[in-house]
């Protein structure tokens, strides 16, 4: 890195620590190392001094200064220095999956499996090919929001820092609507409604997951409702989330005993179906979101079904265009 930058807070980052955001993105980092430079005054939030134990709020922005050492840098910028260069056969398909590009956004379809940033064991993920997509840009794309690894479909990238402070800002207002669709195994009762469920954490080191807390837990509030079903085994739903927890449509789906179906992680071995040749990977998809423009307008992109589960609704026979599998209105349910 050779100057200074600055990176907000996404919505799925919301409450975690300073120090927790600094290991998830510069695992190179040392806490004492971190220290010094918080002391010092060259990392700092909103453009104040912070310490450690922080905790960030959505669209905050974290000063990064220049790191002069290899072993500080992103596992992307690592991989740049070295023979792990992101694959070409990944890239082409990367690029193969953008639905929208302009001057300041560029909107993909992200295919399940990959990954949106680094971590422990990730060689693979979104974040060290977006220099890929820089096209006649000076400015490397920015994410303003994630998705799981297993989920699909539509994710927005900022091609400008005035643009990625006007999608934060948007996401964290609720100006932007996500819609996803998920197949679960069961039927809700109501077919329609809001979970309001609030959202902790797990302590422990087998992987990021969380649990309903609703003493202590974050707010978290998702509209649902039933699109089509097939009999009692499988319903469509229509979800929308209008907050952004970790893995809140999986946790909140189970809270209706409903798991999505594929999901073993929170529903263990309720969320397969046996004997019916449907695919075991997770069937979540965000399949269109709606947010005002960085430069003027409304933004809506659709993201069309990953090839697994589009064989899903093909072998039950779900209309991927059935009038009732849109954007839902929080009077409605």
């Amino acid at each position: 890195m050779t100057g200074v930058t600055l990176e907000r807070v996404t919505s799925d980052e919301s409450g975690i620590r300073l120090d927790r955001w600094f290991k998830r993105h510069y695992p190179g980092l040392s806490h004492v190392h971190l220290q010094k430079l918080l002391r010092s005054g060259q990392v700092r939030v909103d453009g104040g001094r912070a310490k450690a134990g922080l905790r960030l709020e959505e669209g905050q922005s974290i000063r990064i200064p220049p790191f002069g050492e290899e072993s500080l840098l992103k596992p992307d910028q690592k991989r740049s220095n070295s023979n792990l260069q992101p694959d070409d056969k990944d890239l082409k398909a990367l690029h193969s999956s953008i639905l929208f590009k302009d001057d300041s956004v560029i909107v993909i379809n992200k295919p399940p499996g990959l990954a949106v940033q680094g971590g422990t064991g990730l060689r693979r993920h979104l974040d060290a090919m977006l220099d890929s997509l820089r096209f006649d840009s000076q400015e490397r794309p920015r994410l303003v929001h994630r998705l799981d690894k297993d989920t699909s479909g539509v994710l927005l990238l900022a091609r400008t820092a005035a643009a990625a402070s006007h999608l934060t800002a948007a996401f964290r207002s609720r100006d932007a609507r996500k819609l996803y669709w998920a197949l679960v195994v069961g039927v809700p009762k109501p077919a329609r409604g809001k979970i309001d469920l609030p959202l902790s954490k797990l302590p422990g080191s087998g992987g990021e997951r969380m649990a309903p807390d609703p003493k202590g837990g974050k707010k978290a509030v998702t509209l649902y409702s039933i699109v089509e079903q097939a009999g009692r085994k499988v319903s469509w739903l229509a979800m929308e989330p209008l907050t952004g927890r970790t893995h809140q449509l999986r946790v909140h789906a189970l809270a209706l005993e409903t798991p999505i179906l594929g999901d073993g992680k929170y529903g263990g071995t309720d969320a397969f179906l046996q004997g019916h040749g449907i695919s075991r990977k997770l069937h979540l998809h965000a399949r269109a979101i709606r947010v005002p423009h960085p430069r003027q307008g409304i933004l809506e992109v659709t993201a069309p079904l990953p090839e697994h589960m589009a064989a899903t609704w093909a072998f039950l026979g779900f209309d991927e265009n059935n009038e009732n599998s849109g954007f839902l209105e929080e009077d409605a349910v």
